[in-house]
């Protein structure tokens, strides 16, 4: 795998490719659908009261948004296998620390990568900043977003698989 770090977004080749048709259906069939819906609402008359109208405009609004996004993502993103574990944290392990008194398991990296239940916390986070190469069994805090210092213990480092 080639060298990841906390500003670069790590995906698998399949997270890529989902999320390249994601980028083509919205950009390609979504925009003309969206296109078709502010027409016709738009040919309804008044659109000061026209829900319809404004309903189809905030859909455009929040799917330019996410093609902005995707296209930023998939331009910037590095796109391999998943790095194998060798028991430092890195963007792309999953990683089994103690919080605050309590075993968790997550993915660090982009919310992207994975559609399954595993959560996911991003290497920018306060979390993914205090643990990003951190060794099996040591330990650190960090601050969390309201305030409260939180102690972690790195317990385990395993290759993701998807």
């Amino acid at each position: 795998m080639t060298d990841v770090t906390a500003s670069t977004t790590w995906l698998t080749q399949e997270a890529y490719d989902r999320l390249s048709a994601e980028l083509g259906e919205l950009t390609g069939p979504g925009r003309t659908d969206i296109a078709k819906k502010i027409e016709e609402a738009r040919s309804e008359g008044d659109l000061r009261e026209n829900g319809g109208y404004h309903a189809a405009k905030d859909e455009q609004g929040k799917m330019e948004a996410r093609i902005r996004q995707l296209t930023e993502l998939l331009r910037t993103a590095t796109v391999g296998e998943a790095p194998r574990s060798h028991g430092v944290v890195e963007i792309g392990t999953v990683v089994t620390a103690t919080l605050a008194g309590e075993s968790t398991r997550f993915l660090l990296g982009s919310r992207e990568i994975s559609d399954s239940d595993i959560d996911v916390f991003p290497a920018t986070s306060p979390l993914g900043e205090a643990i990003l190469g951190l060794k099996v069994g040591e330990k650190t805090q960090y601050t969390a977003p309201n305030g409260r210092d939180i102690a972690v213990e790195v317990e385990k480092v395993e290759t993701y698989q998807g």
